[in-house]
This record gives C-alpha cells, structure tokens and sequence, in this order.
C-alpha cells in the first residue's frame, strides 16, 4: 500500500503556473475525482485547490501491485491526469510539482492543515479550506479507511496546534495589526463610531476586520463624496462630506486614513480644537498614507493615538518572530501525530496476518487437543481443563514474539510481513 501527494504551491511556482493546474470550483473538483477514480491502482483520493496550492492526495492499495511495476506509476498517473483534466503539456508544470509518499506524505498534509506551510503561517483560513475539500471528496465516495482517518488526523493535528500553541494569536498582517492595536485601547468595540478617511485597500480591509470584531458606527469620506456614498453602501456606513471632516472628528473614536493627498490631512491645530469639543475622549488614528496624511505631531496630544505605517510593519515583523517560536512548538505536535498515523497504518497491515497466524496456532492446538481426549477416553474433566489451559498458555508464549514483532515499526515492515506468512504457511490463506 502506498500513500503519495503531487502538487505545487506558492513556494515552488509563480501564479501564473498555479492558475493554469487550479480546480476553480467544486463542481470542478467534483468532476475531476470522478474522472481521476477510473485510473487503474488508485483507490482514494481528495483534491485540495486554493489560490496558493493545488495538491493532490492519493491512497493505492497493495493489491494494485503497481510497485512491481513502475515504483513511480502512481505519480506518473497524477501528473497525466492534471496534464489531461487541464488540457496543457506536462512540460510547462512538471518542474514545479513537488511529490512526497507515506510518512512524508502524512507529514506535509499536518503541516498544511495546521498552516505551518502557508504563505501566512498560523492564519487559519486554510484548515476550513481542508475540511471543505475533504467533505467534497466524501460527497463523492472518493475516499475510504485510510484517507478518512488521515484527513480527520489533520484536522485533529491543526486543531492541537491551534490550542496548544499561540502561533494564531499574533496578527502579522497591517490591517490585522491596526485591529489589534485598536482592540489594545478600546474594551468594547461594538459601542465605538470609526471613521474611514480615504479608500485606500488596507484601510478598507482594516474596516473589515473591526466590523467583524463588532465596530458599528461606520462613516466614510472622501473628496469625491460619490466615491464615499459607494464606500458607505458596501459598508452599511454613512457618507460624511469631506468639508465636514472637523465636526465629524468630534464624535468619531477611531480614524482610519488613507488618502493620496500630498499634505496632512489632519494637523496638529485641527486636533487642538477638536479634542476640547470632544471633552478630551480618547481618539485613535491608524495612517497607513505613504506619504503620511496626518500630522505627527498630532501624536503628542493628550488622548490622541496615533500610528503610521511603520509602526504597525514593526508590530508584524515582532509577531512574525513570534510566529516562529511558535512553530516550532506545532512542529513537535505535527511530527508526534504523523508517528501515531503510521502506528494506526502499520497496525492495519500486522493485524490481519497476526490474526491469521494465531487462529492457525489455535487450529492445531484444538486439533492435538481433541486426538489427545479421544486417545485417552477416561480422563478426568478437571485434567482435561489443566491440559486445555496449559496448551493456550504454551501457544500464547511462542506467539508474543512473533506477534510483537510484526506490531511494531520497522524499515523492512513488508518483508517481516512477507516471510511470517511464508514461515507459519499462510501466504496462500484469505485474511
């Protein structure tokens, strides 16, 4: 039997080579296991396609019998049907594929879920992408015993390192930093009013995330006061005129600017009228402006917060450093889960003979047994117990090395599985 992953990511290809292999839907994804479930000596798979990696992962059991004849067929299988599904030559993606088997295979697949491999690592977008693909495959019977339990250990495995490790709690991108800058200041978010000065795309991402976190009041401005009425409508906001910035700096708790202006937007003079009107409440602005748009000066009033940029780029790089730290420590957790896979999947091979060779043993004590009894008819029952007792104890002592042995992990698993049932001659019996 043989687990195997073909794929490439945004580690080993540019996206233009990414785009071309993607499966874009889950109608798509649905169609291509189908069609990849014909191919001969493969008996599971699950596809998983996001916009950084497309992976493919394979289960063929040893009854394909397809190491005898190429040991790379499985991966060659793979690679013809990406070639054939997407309709483009294996020259123009093969060098970027990477292709692991068995406890490699396992390995990467944890590392995946857990988001030890993401281009973000921690960010937890791509363990709810795991489980979709893994539940598609399952609408589609395309997986069985050996990928429903791996699958499953991955999502276990991230959600351990999840809990058991801080490496998601630290933002480390710029509009997850300002929200938890702004979250550092501010208790209850959902009683606060912001104010998006500007359309700029982090500024607007940032607005997500504290509505997401319960932000409210929401009001927009621009210069083009069209621009800030569409802003308001995608925001369920409200559009403010840029002429009436001031007045609304007296009722606003948190700024987000980001214009393309030349100049300050908001001056160190503006604030020192606006802050007694405010009764000198506290007041939040993130700038993420290149060039700055507010004043930083402003900074150095009582109650006025301010970030720039730079700040908040130095606030993702500490956490980045502290991601690291951390992933390590899921590392650890990653390569303890990956052995008690492998511990589960050996055991699936040993069981069967292990039952085979013990139900043989038993045969022949019964067997002995009974030609015993029938030799000497005027045996005592409680002699006959002792003799029943102690032939078990006599087949269980010669069995525990045998049977130890083949439970345990080894390089040469197979082989130790091959000559046991050629030795105690079972090798023709069905398991």
């Amino acid at each position: 039997m043989s687990l195997i992953v073909v794929g490439l990511n945004h580690k080993t290809a540019p996206v233009e080579i990414r785009e071309k292999l993607a499966f874009n839907s889950n109608e798509a994804i649905k169609e291509a296991l189908k069609t990849f479930l014909q191919r001969e000596g493969i008996s599971e798979a699950v596809i998983i396609s996001t916009c950084n990696r497309v992976e493919i992962y394979v289960y063929s059991s040893e009854t394909c019998n397809y190491e005898t004849q190429n040991k790379n067929y499985a991966e060659e299988i793979i690679k013809d049907f990406l070639s054939e599904f997407h309709q483009i030559e294996r020259n123009t993606f093969e060098n970027y594929l990477y292709i692991y088997k068995d406890k490699e295979a396992v390995e990467h697949l944890f590392k995946v879920a857990s988001s030890l491999d993401s281009m973000i690592v921690g960010e937890p977008q791509i363990t709810g992408q795991i489980k979709e693909f893994y539940e598609i495959a399952l609408s589609e019977r395309t997986t069985s015993l050996i990928l429903n339990h791996l699958m499953n250990r991955a999502l276990f495995t991230a959600k351990r390192v999840r809990n058991e490790t801080r490496i998601g709690e630290n933002p480390v991108s710029v509009s997850y930093a300002a929200v938890g800058l702004i979250k550092k200041v501010f208790d209850e978010l959902s009683k606060k009013s912001i104010l998006l000065l500007g359309a700029g795309e982090m500024a607007e991402l940032a607005l997500r995330h504290l509505i997401g976190n319960g932000i409210k009041n929401v009001y927009i401005t621009n210069r083009t006061f069209q621009r800030a009425e569409e802003l308001a409508k995608d925001f369920n906001g409200v559009a403010v005129p840029f002429e009436n910035l001031k007045e609304q700096l007296i009722k606003t708790d948190i700024v987000i600017c980001s214009t393309g202006a030349p100049n300050y937007v908001i001056t160190e003079q503006m604030l020192k009228e606006v802050m007694p009107l405010r009764k000198h409440k506290p007041i939040f602005f993130i700038d993420i402006s290149v060039p700055r748009n507010i004043d930083p000066a402003c900074n150095d009033l009582d109650n006025v917060y301010l970030y720039n940029i730079d700040d908040l780029q130095d606030v993702v790089d500490s956490n980045l450093l502290e991601r690291k730290k951390e992933a390590e420590k899921a590392l650890s957790i990653v390569h303890e889960e990956t052995e008690k896979f492998f511990q589960w999947l050996n055991s699936l091979e040993s069981v069967p003979v292990i039952v085979s060779i013990r139900n043989k043993a038993e045969q022949v004590r019964q067997e002995e047994v009974e030609k015993f009894k029938a030799k000497f008819k005027d045996l005592p029952p409680e002699l006959i117990n002792s003799i029943d007792y102690l032939t078990q104890s006599i087949i269980n002592k010669i069995m525990h090395s045998p049977t130890v042995a083949l439970k345990n992990n080894c390089e040469n698993k197979e082989m130790l599985i091959f000559s046991a049932r050629r030795l105690f001659g079972i090798d023709n019996e069905e398991e």
